[in-house]
């Protein structure tokens, strides 16, 4: 069984909305696809960000049958 890290390739995108009450939130990547995100996935702890932040996020499974962004990290 190796130990290798899973390698995430990195998307960049926006911030498509934000509930801070919520802690939950949508990115939107190049294309238009938007990609859930909670407020855990912030990479700078803050548990706060903007709408229209530019960011890179990695695409990774989240809830049952869901994928989300994570992390996401503001430019």
């Amino acid at each position: 069984m190796s130990s290798a890290p899973l390698l995430q390739t990195l998307v960049s995108g926006t911030v498509a909305r934000y509930d801070s009450e919520a802690g939950l939130g949508e990115v939107a990547d190049a294309e238009g696809r938007r990609w859930p995100f909670h407020c855990t996935a912030i990479s700078d702890g803050s548990r706060e960000i903007d709408p229209a932040t530019a960011v890179a996020f990695a695409i990774a499974p989240g809830g049952p049958g869901q994928w989300e962004a994570r992390p996401v990290i503001p430019l």
